[in-house]
């Protein structure tokens, strides 16, 4: 993946101790918090008239870690300056295994429809950036049904290209002064890290990757059944639904996974 990465207060590497509030699963320093505890979080870093940066939040896995362990600069995305919350049962099942403290998973898309939902009331403005102008029309369209109160600053599908200076200055006239408190980043891993990282230092705005939330929120692609969620086997949901694509991230990708925690 040749990305560029953003500028980082700190650098992936073995010496390097977490946060009080992080642990460490391979080489990535997790956010230990449940979904509840990191909405909070999230609403109140957005509206926070304090608040002198921008601040990028990414939902990693497995996956992610098993990316980050081949690619540096994806690593110091993850090891940078905001959140990485456990978007996986694997690295929830690890922290509690550790007994961590609080640990808990936090899944894009529960994160994303809780904010939509609870914003509500504090006048919380969404921007959505990703996909493509189809899903974004039927995602602001059921956005709008489900969270009538939301505020949608904007949206912008952006063409299939690089993270790079046009990218983000394309971006940046699009969000314009919408002013968006969030916004909302679904093109992908690893590529939406990029993209939130160098959007929130641009913007000053709090910028989460979600993957396939808005395809799931636009009801354009079928979203596991809850009891998968919470059995952790949400993944073979996936799998069986888009073989050709995610077959190797999750049949190789997890045996990889397992060999970097072991060797961790």
């Amino acid at each position: 993946m040749s990305l560029p990465s953003p500028p980082t207060e700190r650098v992936f590497a073995r010496g390097y101790a977490p946060r009080e509030d992080q642990h460490r699963v391979g080489g990535v320093d997790f956010t230990v918090a449940t979904l509840d505890t990191a909405v909070d979080q999230l609403l109140r870093d957005a509206v926070d008239e304090h608040r002198t940066r921008g601040w990028s939040v990414r939902l990693a896995n497995a996956y992610s870690v098993v990316v980050a362990d081949e690619d540096s600069s994806y690593a110091q995305v993850l090891n940078g300056v905001g959140s990485t919350y456990a978007d996986g049962a694997p690295i929830e099942w690890i922290m509690k295994r550790r007994n961590v403290t609080g640990a808990g998973r936090v899944r894009g898309p529960s994160l994303f429809k809780e904010c939509l939902r609870r914003g509500q009331t504090q006048g919380v403005r969404h921007f959505f950036l990703g996909t493509t102008e189809e899903t974004l029309a039927a995602l602001v369209a059921q956005v709008s049904h489900e969270f009538p109160a939301a505020k949608i600053a904007g949206q912008w599908a952006p063409p299939f290209g690089p993270v790079d200076a046009a990218f983000v200055s394309a971006a940046q006239e699009r969000i314009g002064d919408t002013d968006p408190h969030i916004i909302w980043v679904a093109l992908g891993t690893p590529k939406q890290d990029f993209a939130a990282a160098q959007l929130a230092a641009a913007t000053g705005a709090l910028c989460v990757g979600v993957g396939a939330a808005f395809d799931f929120v636009a009801q354009t692609k079928a979203e596991a059944p809850e009891w998968m969620q919470r059995a952790g086997v949400e993944w073979l949901f996936r799998l069986a639904s888009e073989p050709r694509r995610l077959a190797h991230r999750y049949l190789v990708g997890n045996a990889q996974f397992v060999r970097i925690v072991a060797r961790s």
